[in-house]
């Protein structure tokens, strides 16, 4: 019987010297308490050594996978296949199966051939010979790190850890520099307020400062290879007129050395943009192309890993950073935030206000799905990534000139600007305002002016019958004189109350005619006819009198 042994260092197959002891399975171990009584049991026959990591990595996955390697196919076929009568002893039976499948040997497997691999364990190095057993433990430590990132798919060029420290370092240099050149600027500017004024950029400020020193030496110092020509000619001149302080030259090495330290941690802080950079085109390549390096850092760093940010949600991505937010908003029962830190990416940053929440949204569903192809897929080019930007792009495109054409009317057609027609209101003076009499109510004027509308009609015709009947009664009888004078008295009076109703308020007009046309579009029905509207007091008071004087006449 043969013997399959898998070591780190490589494949060992022994020969069984005495298999009846095989067959008492619990006193076994004993025969393996020292190297000889093991010798006496099992021998050595062939030793196939690994020659790297990577070789025996592929070896080692292939039996935990239960398929037959090459370089076990190799060693099978080489020795084995030579005494195939003989059955071989093996761990795994599935890989058993396999083997016998392939290479039609005979494969062995029980709790007694578990029991003799135990023992041949124990002894490995006296049963295996040339190889020292510090070499097999530095081979065993090797193959299971190696085993381990295999199984995990776990590469060490995925390290999103670099990019956590990376960013966050990022931020803090941020912050320092910004403190460091207020106190420069702040500092200096008692000496040379005016150039602060003229030097915007933070890194040429500091270089100026640092080769000019005292303002004195501006005039003859040259700065063109810091400054462009005609900011240069204005500090020159500005230095001439400065309105600053004298300090002493222990003020300005001070100065000049906090100037060293800002040129310093600015190159320093290139290099490690540079730096995270690189490192996000290495393990997150979609996500950079989605959001930038800079938003696609703080995401991870925010979530703690790539894998930590790849279980997240869509919605969960869209709102990181924002937490604070929006708790407060479920708190008092407001509107939640539309974004987090994909705020500053770009695609976010070139939409109008209106758009804003709905390209983050987007955004953040399609940076969810380049979040898990980095994080779990294979392959580490960045197509996916470059895909789904393109048809963000084409979808914020859409929603710009859907708000353009909307104006028009038309879907298809462009907006078109309509000539600007300027309407003037002319307004009418209203005399009814002059009156200082006592207002009288809507409803009461509207009722007299119907009632007056009434009044016209049968006086009218009254007047008619008069002039009608006059040739008649003057034909057919002579009257008396008397008779004649109070029927001429009453034609006057009748015409004379005509006068006065025809003598009505402009306001009064325009009432009747607005009352006219509701009447005609209303189509209502015909009118009833009314009594004769009152008369007003002061008409009355006049008609007493008129009558009181026919009677005196008539009396007379």
């Amino acid at each position: 019987m043969l013997v399959l042994f898998e070591t780190a260092a490589g494949f060992a197959i022994f020969k069984v010297l005495d298999e009846q002891k095989l067959q008492q399975v619990d006193s076994l171990w004993k025969e393996f308490e020292t190297p000889e009584k093991a010798n006496k049991i099992v021998k050595l026959k062939h030793f196939e050594k690994f020659q790297d990591t990577t070789e025996a990595l592929a070896a080692a996955t292939a039996m935990v996978e239960g398929k037959l390697g090459k370089s076990l196919k190799k060693v099978l076929k080489k020795v084995v296949a030579k005494e195939a009568h003989e059955q071989l002893a093996i761990t795994d039976a599935k890989l058993g199966g396999v083997i016998k499948e392939k290479l039609s040997l005979s494969c062995v497997h029980s709790p007694a051939v578990a029991e003799l691999m135990r023992g041949i364990r124990n002894q490995m190095e006296g049963l295996i010979t040339g190889l020292p057993a510090r070499e097999i433990s530095a081979m065993s430590l090797g193959l299971a790190h190696s085993l381990s990132r295999y199984k995990l798919k776990f590469s060490p060029d995925k390290v999103d850890t670099m990019i956590v420290q990376a960013i966050s370092l990022l931020d803090d240099l941020d912050k320092e520099l910004n403190n460091y050149i207020m106190r420069c600027r702040e500092w200096y500017g008692w000496h040379f307020p005016e150039l602060g004024k003229i030097i915007t950029d933070n890194l040429a400020y500091c270089k100026s400062v640092r080769k000019i020193g005292d303002r004195t030496n501006v005039a003859s110092m040259e700065l063109s290879d810091i400054l462009p020509e005609d900011i240069e000619a204005e500090v020159k001149l500005a230095a001439e007129i400065s309105m600053g302080t004298e300090v002493s030259e222990e003020d300005i090495a001070n100065i000049m050395h906090l100037c060293d330290q800002v040129i310093e941690i600015t190159e320093y802080r290139t290099q490690l943009y540079d730096y995270l950079k690189n490192r996000m085109m290495a393990i997150a390549p979609n996500l950079t192309v989605m959001v930038g390096e800079l938003v696609g850092a703080r995401l991870i760093s925010h979530a703690g890993s790539l894998l930590n940010l790849a279980k997240h949600p869509a919605s969960t991505v869209q709102i990181l950073g924002a937490e604070k937010a929006l708790f407060r908003a479920l708190k008092t029962r407001r509107d939640t935030p539309k974004y987090g830190l994909i705020y500053h990416a770009s695609l976010v940053g070139q939409t109008t206000a209106k758009n804003k929440g709905k390209i983050s949204r987007m955004l953040a569903a399609k940076s969810a799905l380049a979040i898990r192809y980095d994080a779990l897929g294979e392959d580490t080019n960045a197509e996916m990534g470059v895909e789904n930007r393109a048809k963000l792009e084409a979808r914020l495109r859409y929603l710009e000139e859907k708000g353009i054409r909307r104006i028009s009317g038309s879907g298809k057609a462009l907006a078109r600007a309509d000539k600007y027609q300027h309407k003037s209101d002319v307004k009418v003076y209203d005399p009814s305002g002059d009156s200082t009499l006592p207002t009288v109510s809507k409803k009461r004027k509207i009722e007299e002016v119907e009632e007056g509308e009434e009044e016209e009609k049968p006086v009218e015709a009254k007047a008619k019958k008069v002039k009608r009947e006059a040739p008649t009664e003057e034909g057919a009888e002579t009257e008396t004189p008397k008779k004649k004078k109070k029927k001429e008295k009453k034609a006057e009076e009748e015409s004379k109350q005509e006068e006065e109703e025809r003598a009505i308020s402009p306001a009064e007009k325009m009432t009747k005619k607005k009352k006219k046309e509701k009447k005609r579009a209303a189509e209502e029905e015909p009118k009833e006819e009314e009594e004769e509207a009152p008369v007003s007091p002061a008409e009355e008071t006049t008609e007493k009198k008129k009558k009181k004087k026919k009677k005196v006449k008539e009396d007379e």
